[in-house]
């Protein structure tokens, strides 16, 4: 079979009768007929100038129903345009009577203009010796999602779902205008500062000065309580930059006031726990140009160092802390064994059972009573290797003697922890927290897991007990608005079959519950945030995801489908947010530079 290739250099046989002039071929020859079959160029250009980027188009059916299948928007995207748009642009259809349908890409289609098969051999080598695509030979086209329908009210743009259809042929245009994406996102104008609105990693652009569209949480109590009191959680693989971004958040926080109940509106304490030793150093001031001070200073961004910033270091054994990177102020202290009075599992960590658990506290409650608050963990030590205690306790048949040595067994091990050569926690909780101020405890120092778990359950679960009580001990804690902070989270608040996680877990269950009502905020950094127990989870209204690849992870942050699939592909800083509290699910681009100093020389 001859191969007939694409006709491209096809030319009409030499011999034959093909050659042979004809009647009608000779008419042709004459020059004066030859005039007559050419035709002459006119020069015309369009009347008028295009707007948007095309038109809604009726051809496949227009409607806007209560259910998404009952909902079909699709605009035809003119040539010219077709290179600016990409799936999650935002677009904005006009109404006859100046209401405005704010919509969002969800699919971009190529659709033949003509009823012809390009699939063949002839189209395919065709295209392969050419230099372009002739665009003209097909339809571009846009199904939008329709987000809301936005309309003025006394001068304010507004914002109601969307329940009434455009008309076909309306004009589609790229939402410029930084009100009109604000209101149909139902982002806040006013708030903590995240970053700026993005689309694919390239952040949406106005008409406005500066031309990015800044995202916000809100933060007051115009239409409910501050989102800081409702839980945050910030999820992101190792590079993702997810300490840079808490960085720039808690920065944000700092110097912030909240009313109280007493209608006091102190300072809002921020008390972060940093295994990695990085967030001290939001003492010092970030590494970055004037230029760009003065641009997040227009847009109201706090930045620079906090002053008063402090490092609580916890003495442990003889584990030392050498803090080079960062000038905060370090402050040592140990965690005293008269926490445990109220708190027994904190010497559970070695797997106590739920039957060997009541006889741990029966023993605390013993010898707290016989030694009182200044009892140590030495002393309980000796306290248990009585064996008259063992003998009595197994004969009045309150402790099983297997029992007591499990117990006796399964607490042993804390003496680098508690009552070490340091002023107790207890007495420096006024300077613990701060009004305004920042506190860090570092743990990286600490090389043992256990000893760093039971430091920072102890202070967290202080501050937990004093926020919830209603006869706190101290008043500092109880009258002061605090975040209270946890890197890592996952290892300190895993939903694990132990009393030690199930006592741990319910009562950060029920501080996350009560924190609106006392002005409790968690801000949870993780890279494990399946490992998170559901209590915990559940409370968390702010859901901040930088990129992430493991599929686990990724599903266990609950985020929309339209924004889950991009988590994997984010560059660093990328995010996305899923408040649904503040605003429609969306991606953000943080700040490229750390508002205060970030990394180690």
């Amino acid at each position: 079979m001859s191969d007939l290739g694409d006709f491209s250099d096809f030319e009409p046989d030499d011999d034959g009768d093909a050659s042979e002039p004809t009647d009608d071929t000779a008419m042709a020859d004459d020059p004066g007929d030859r005039a007559t079959d050419e035709f002459e160029e006119l020069s015309v250009s369009p009347v008028g100038r295009d707007r948007g980027v095309g038109t809604l188009s009726a051809a496949e059916g227009l409607s806007i129903g209560e259910d998404e299948d009952e909902t079909r928007i699709r605009a035809y995207v003119t040539v010219k345009n077709r290179s600016d748009v990409r799936v999650g642009s935002y677009l904005v259809a006009d109404y006859p009577d100046g209401e405005r349908l704010f919509c969002r890409i969800v699919t971009l289609e190529y659709a033949q203009e003509f009823r012809a098969d390009d699939a063949t051999e002839i189209h395919a080598r065709r295209a392969m010796r050419s230099d372009g695509i002739d665009e003209a030979d097909y339809k571009f086209m846009a199904s939008l999602e329709p987000v809301a329908v936005l309309y003025e009210d006394g001068g304010e743009l507004k914002r109601r779902m969307a329940d009434r259809v455009p008309k076909p042929e309306t004009v589609v245009r790229q939402a410029e205008d930084k009100t009109e994406v604000k209101t149909g996102l139902k982002v806040p104008e006013e708030g903590v500062f995240l970053g700026h609105l993005a689309v694919g990693g390239e952040k949406v652009q106005t008409a406005a000065e500066p031309p990015t569209v800044d995202y916000r949480l809100k933060d007051d109590y115009d239409s409910g309580d501050p989102l800081v009191f409702r839980h945050t959680l910030v999820a992101g693989g190792t590079g993702s930059g997810k300490t840079h971004a808490s960085k720039n958040i808690l920065r944000q926080y700092l110097g912030r006031t909240y009313e109280m109940s007493d209608g006091r509106t102190p300072g809002v304490a921020v008390v972060q726990f940093d295994p990695q030793d990085e967030y001290a150093q939001m003492h010092d001031d970030g590494d970055y140009s004037p230029e760009f001070a003065r641009r997040i200073e227009r847009e109201g961004v706090k930045h620079g160092g906090h002053a008063d910033t402090k490092a609580f270091v916890p003495v442990v054994g003889d584990s030392t802390y050498a803090a080079s990177h960062h000038r905060a102020e370090q402050v040592e202290f140990t965690v005293p064994f008269s926490m445990v009075r109220s708190r027994p599992w904190l010497v559970a960590g070695g797997g106590l059972n739920d039957n060997q658990y009541p006889a741990l506290q029966q023993l605390l409650d013993r010898f707290f009573r016989q030694h009182g608050d200044d009892g140590t963990y030495e002393q309980f030590r000796s306290f248990l290797d009585d064996p008259a205690l063992r003998e009595e306790l197994h004969e009045s048949g309150r402790v099983h003697e297997a029992t007591y040595d499990a117990v006796k067994r399964k607490t042993y091990g804390f003496g680098a922890v508690f009552d070490q050569n340091a002023p107790p926690i207890t007495d420096l909780v006024h300077e613990f927290v701060r009004p305004g101020g920042l506190t860090t405890v570092p743990t990286y120092h600490v090389n043992d897991s256990r000893k760093t778990t039971t430091v920072v359950l102890a202070l967290a679960s202080l501050l937990v007990d004093e926020k919830l009580s209603n006869d706190p001990r101290f008043d500092r804690v109880k009258e002061t608005p605090l975040v209270l902070g946890m890197d890592e989270a996952h290892n300190f608040l895993t939903d694990a079959d132990s009393v030690q996680a199930r006592k741990v877990i319910g009562k950060f269950s029920e501080a996350a519950k009560q924190g609106r009502k006392e002005r409790l905020g968690l801000f949870l950094i993780t890279q494990d945030p399946q490992d998170i127990a559901d209590p915990v989870f559940k409370q968390v209204n702010t859901t901040v995801v930088l990129n992430l690849g493991d599929e686990d992870a990724i599903k266990s942050v609950n985020i929309p489908a339209s924004l889950e699939g991009k988590v994997p592909y984010f560059e660093k800083g990328q995010m996305a947010v899923y408040s649904p509290d503040n605003s429609e699910p969306v991606e953000v681009v943080g700040l490229p530079n750390c508002l205060t100093r970030h990394g180690r020389d």
